[in-house]
């Protein structure tokens, strides 16, 4: 059995259906088991418990013979913080998977993961990283770049609903996204495939688009033209200072949209395709037609 944490959400409910599909038998780690409900099957298996809380961990990764990590806690809807559980959270579940005897760990962590990243998200899945190195466990990681669907929502579903989009910053810097569902396909084929042990591997979609263009996709797909509403960088700054002390997650938000609208986030994805040609490459209108 393969235990999944993370299993409800985007990336994770897209993995569990893969694995249940191949006849993998796939217990869900959540820390609410109502949101899991439209997963049960014959093929899952629903435990409640928190990676930040290690003794919940336990019962989890008991007669468990691989996990997947696919946890954030990026985003004001994951109630929590990078620190708590893309740091400790994996720290914790790394440490029980290892003491249960369990054979492969697949994290996933972020493309361009690293110790001094300006985004907290990337030092503490490269911490992570770290970690799941030194362990006995046989390991994957899985380095995607910005998942489309993510995108999709912030950008695309104001424009669908209302008739207006939201620009961070410039929106002239090209970031490259991949589909939650291209990176299920690659957790799910780390899982079965042994020749993935002990390997790291990154994976962006086919294109490297700014925020602009993703702008532009939505209104060529919905057929609608919208009201592009930008917040400067000045603006992005006073959020990412005030907002600190009273809504640390919108105050993170906005110093890491600061980062995208400067930073290199492009991904050459020619070495991917030839590595992985079975993992299919999802254009950012495809995700965006499919809803």
């Amino acid at each position: 059995m393969i235990l999944l944490a993370g299993g409800t959400g985007t990336l994770g409910r897209k993995t569990v259906r893969i694995l249940s599909a191949r006849g993998r038998k796939v217990r869900i780690l959540t820390r609410n088991p109502e949101r899991a409900g439209d997963l049960e099957s014959d093929a899952t298996e629903i435990v409640a418990g928190d990676v930040r809380d290690p003794a919940s961990l336990q019962q989890a990764v008991s007669g468990i013979e691989a996990v997947i990590s696919a946890i954030s806690g990026y985003g004001p809807s994951s109630g929590a913080d990078p620190r708590s559980v893309d740091g400790e959270g994996n720290h914790n579940l790394i440490r029980a998977a290892e003491a249960a005897g369990v054979g492969h760990f697949v994290l996933v962590s972020m493309h361009d993961a690293g110790p001094h990243h300006p985004m907290e998200l990337a030092r503490m899945k490269f911490a992570a990283e770290q970690e799941l190195k030194r362990s006995r466990m046989d390991w994957t990681i899985i380095r995607p770049t910005a998942f489309m669907e993510t995108w999709n929502e912030i950008i695309g579903a104001p424009l669908r609903k209302a008739g207006w989009a939201v620009i961070f910053g410039r929106g002239d810097n090209p970031v490259n996204f991949v589909s939650a569902d291209d990176v299920a396909n690659l957790v799910a084929l780390a899982v079965d495939d042994p020749n993935m042990r002990r390997l790291a591997i990154d994976l962006g979609g086919p294109e490297n688009l700014t925020l602009t263009q993703l702008v532009q996709v939505c209104e060529a797909e919905s057929g609608r033209k919208a009201r592009h509403v930008r917040i400067p960088r000045p603006i992005l700054r006073l959020i990412a200072a005030l907002a600190r002390p009273l809504n640390a997650a919108a105050a993170r938000l906005a110093a890491d949209a600061l980062v995208m609208d400067e930073m290199d986030f492009s991904f050459d994805v020619t070495l991917a395709r030839r590595r992985l040609p079975s993992v299919p490459l999802t254009t950012f209108a495809e995700v965006v037609r499919r809803g």
